[in-house]
C-alpha cells in the first residue's frame, strides 16, 4: 500500500500526471511545457494510456490525428512555432501505427526539434507472443519495430518496469530542452507495463518550472573570433535558425549594425531580419539570391551563427572562397567546428553580446558594405519582376508575390519539399521576424499541411488573430492532405495555396538539367499512365469540409486570398502553374548531384561534364 509520501499509479497514469506538472517560463510567463498531444488509438495504447489521457484532457488536450506520420509533422510545426520552448507528444499503437511515425521522427531529428513519442510495444512478459502486428526476429526476441527509432531520436528508452520512468522522463525532457542536443524523444511502452502499478514518490509530480539553458562561450574562443573579424576586409554573417531559437534576433541586428557587417540568411534562418533592413543581403546558397551568393564568394571571414552549414547553404561547399575563415558560433559543438571553423561554442545571444564587447567600435570597410547593398538592390529588382503577373505562364513566384502583397505582417508562411521551398526562400519578402517556416532540414513532402496545422495550434495560443498560410504543390498534397480535415474538425483555420504543376515538377527539372529525358515525374511522362488525369482539387478539399475555389491566374488568386483572409474556416485556393516555365532562374549556387560517369546518351555526358566543371571550387573539409 502506498505511504503518505507516495501515490499508487499505473505507468501510463504516472507519465501523463508527470507531463501535466511540467511548466516553462517564456518571456516572463509560465506555460505548460507540453502543449498536449496528437493521438490515434489502437490496441497498444488505448486501454492504459488512453485511460490516463482522459483524466487529463482539460490540461493536455489530445488532437485526434488522421495519420501517424502527419501527427509527427504537426508536432514539429508546433515546436517550430514555439521556437523549441514547448513540445507536443504523439501516441500511436504498437506495430504499423508507431512505424508510421518514423519519418516524422527523422524530420524532427534533422531539424533538432523537440517531440515526445509515447508508443505501444509488445508485452514484456512475452506470455501471449507472438501478438497481433508484432515484428518477430527469430534470433533476437528483444528486437522490434520500435528499435528502428534509435537512429532518428535523441533519446530512446523502452520501459520494462514502472519505476524506470522516474529516471527516464526527466532525461527525455532534459534532452528536448537542451540547446545542443535538442531533438525527438521516444518511449516504448509495452502493453502490459503501461497498466502495471507502482508506488511513485509524490515529489515526482510537484510543479516544476523549466528554463532553457544558455551556455556562455569560452572567453578565449570569443577573443580569437573577434580578432579574426577585426582583421577581415570582407566580413559576412550567415544567420541560421539557431538565431531565432536563441532569441538572438535583436542581438544579431545590433551586432551587424554596430560593426557594419552584411548579413545573409539560411533557409531555416529566413525571417531573422526584415526584408527592408539595409544589411539584409538576402538568402544564401542553392536556393538563395545572387546578392548573398556574390558576397559569399568574396568574403574572407564568415561568422556563422546558429547554422549547421547544410549543402543548400554552402552550395555543397562551393559558395565560399577556399581560404575563407569560418567562425562557428553555435550551441552545438558538432556544428561549431565544421570545415576548419574557429569554434565559439555557446548560446547565440550570449555569444553575439560577448563578441560585440570584444570588437569595440570596429566596423567593416565601407566599400565592402556598399558593394553588398548594391548587390541586394539588383536582386530586389529581379524579384519584383519575377513575382509580378504578366503575359507569361502562371508560376510559383507569381503566387508567392500575390500572397506576400496581401498578407498581414504576423501571418505565418509554411512550405516544404519540392520546388516551393526554393521559390519561397528566394522570393518571399519578410514582413516581420520569425514568420517563415520553410522545412528543408529533411525536405519532407507532406509537411506542408500537417506542419501548418501544428503551427496553427501553436499560433492560436498567442496570436489567434493571425493566419497560417501554406504553399503546397500537387505532389505533396496527394501524398498527405488529411489534415485539412483535422484543421476543420479542430477549428484551426489554414489558408492552403495548392499550386498544381501536374506531378513532381522540380525533380523533373533536375532530371532535364542533367541531360535526362522527362520520365516518371510529371504525370504526362509516366509510362505506366496511359492518359494523364487531372484531380479536381477543389472538390477534394471541399469534401473534407474546407471552403475551396479554383482560380485561373495570379490576379484571381489575390482576390481569392482576400476572401480566404475574411473566412473563419480552412480555405483552399487551387491554381495551375506551368511545369517548365516561370521558375526562379537566378540565385543558385552549384549543388553536388550524382551524375552518370558513363552513358550512351550524349546529353547526359555533356551535362555530367558541365556539372563536374565546377567541382574545383569545392572547399575541402581538411
Amino acid at each position: 500500500m502506498a505511504g503518505s509520501d507516495t501515490v499508487r499509479l499505473t505507468t501510463a497514469q504516472a507519465i501523463i500526471r508527470y507531463l501535466s506538472a511540467q511548466f516553462i517560463e517564456v518571456d516572463g510567463q509560465e506555460w505548460r511545457l507540453c502543449g498536449g498531444g496528437f493521438g490515434i488509438f489502437g490496441h497498444g495504447n488505448v486501454t492504459c494510456l488512453g485511460e490516463a489521457l482522459y483524466d487529463h484532457k482539460d490540461v493536455l488536450p489530445l488532437y485526434r490525428g488522421q495519420n501517424e506520420q502527419s501527427m509527427g509533422f504537426a508536432a514539429a510545426g508546433y515546436a517550430k512555432q514555439w521556437l523549441r520552448q514547448r513540445f507536443m507528444f504523439c501516441t500511436a499503437s504498437a506495430g504499423p501505427g508507431t512505424a508510421n511515425l518514423l519519418t516524422a521522427s527523422a524530420l524532427a531529428h534533422a531539424n533538432r526539434l523537440p517531440m515526445l513519442m509515447l508508443c505501444g510495444d509488445t508485452f514484456i512478459t512475452r506470455l501471449p507472443d507472438p501478438v497481433l502486428q508484432q515484428l518477430e526476429h527469430f534470433g533476437d526476441p528483444t528486437l522490434g519495430v520500435n528499435d528502428a527509432f534509435k537512429p532518428v531520436t535523441r533519446y530512446w528508452d523502452r520501459i520494462t518496469h514502472p519505476a524506470q520512468i522516474i529516471q527516464s522522463l526527466p532525461n527525455a525532457i532534459a534532452t528536448m530542452l537542451d540547446p545542443a542536443d535538442c531533438g525527438p524523444a521516444f518511449l516504448g511502452l509495452p502493453q502490459d507495463v503501461q497498466g502495471w502499478a507502482y508506488d511513485y514518490p509524490l515529489a515526482m509530480f510537484e510543479k516544476t518550472v523549466h528554463r532553457i539553458r544558455r551556455q556562455t562561450p569560452d572567453t578565449r574562443e570569443v577573443a580569437e573570433a573577434a580578432a579574426a573579424l577585426r582583421a577581415a576586409k570582407r566580413p559576412m554573417i550567415i544567420a541560421g535558425g539557431g538565431v531565432q531559437y536563441s532569441g538572438a534576433v535583436a542581438e544579431l541586428t545590433a551586432f551587424a549594425e554596430a560593426h557594419a557587417i552584411p548579413v545573409v540568411e539560411t533557409i531555416a534562418g529566413r525571417a531573422n531580419m526584415l526584408d527592408t533592413h539595409p544589411l539584409n543581403i538576402g538568402p544564401i546558397g542553392v536556393t538563395g539570391s545572387d546578392s548573398a551568393n556574390a558576397i559569399a564568394e568574396q568574403a574572407d571571414v564568415i561568422l556563422s551563427v546558429g547554422c549547421r552549414l547544410q549543402d543548400f547553404t554552402t552550395g555543397s561547399w562551393t559558395a565560399f572562397a577556399q581560404d575563407a575563415q569560418i567562425i562557428g558560433l553555435n550551441a552545438g559543438r558538432h556544428d561549431a567546428g565544421k570545415h576548419r571553423s574557429l569554434p565559439v561554442v555557446g548560446d547565440a545571444k550570449l555569444g553575439l553580446t560577448a563578441l560585440a564587447a570584444e570588437m569595440g567600435s570596429h566596423t567593416a570597410p565601407s566599400a565592402w558594405v556598399d558593394l553588398a547593398k548594391s548587390e541586394r538592390a539588383k536582386w530586389n529588382t529581379y524579384v519584383a519582376d519575377n513575382v509580378a503577373p504578366g503575359n507569361r505562364p502562371n508560376s510559383y513566384a507569381q503566387a508567392i508575390g500575390a500572397v506576400n502583397a496581401l498578407c498581414d505582417a504576423r501571418d505565418r508562411v509554411v512550405a516544404a519539399a519540392g520546388g516551393l521551398p526554393a521559390e519561397v526562400t528566394a522570393n518571399w519578402r519578410t514582413l516581420d521576424i520569425g514568420t517563415v517556416d520553410v522545412e528543408f532540414g529533411f525536405s519532407c513532402m507532406g509537411y506542408e499541411i500537417a506542419g501548418a496545422w501544428g503551427a496553427r495550434i501553436a499560433q492560436s495560443e498567442r496570436e489567434p488573430e493571425q493566419d497560417t498560410i501554406t504553399f503546397c504543390g500537387d505532389g505533396s498534397y496527394l501524398m498527405l492532405n488529411s489534415d485539412i480535415y483535422s484543421s476543420v474538425l479542430s477549428q484551426k483555420k489554414l489558408i492552403v495555396l495548392l499550386l498544381d504543376n501536374g506531378g513532381f515538377a522540380v525533380i523533373n527539372k533536375l532530371q532535364n538539367n542533367t541531360g535526362n529525358e522527362s520520365f516518371n515525374n510529371l504525370l504526362a511522362d509516366a509510362p505506366t499512365i496511359p492518359q494523364a488525369f487531372a484531380v479536381d482539387f477543389e472538390a477534394h478539399a471541399a469534401s473534407m469540409g474546407a471552403t475551396a475555389e479554383t482560380v485561373q491566374n495570379p490576379a484571381e488568386l489575390g482576390e481569392a486570398f482576400k476572401r480566404a483572409k475574411a473566412s473563419d474556416k480552412t480555405y483552399v485556393i487551387c491554381m495551375k502553374v506551368d511545369a517548365y516555365e516561370g521558375w526562379t532562374t537566378e540565385g543558385h549556387t552549384w549543388w553536388e548531384v550524382g551524375t552518370p560517369h558513363v552513358t550512351d546518351n550524349p546529353k547526359v555526358a555533356e551535362a555530367h561534364a558541365d556539372w563536374e566543371s565546377t567541382r574545383p571550387k569545392q572547399r575541402k573539409g581538411v
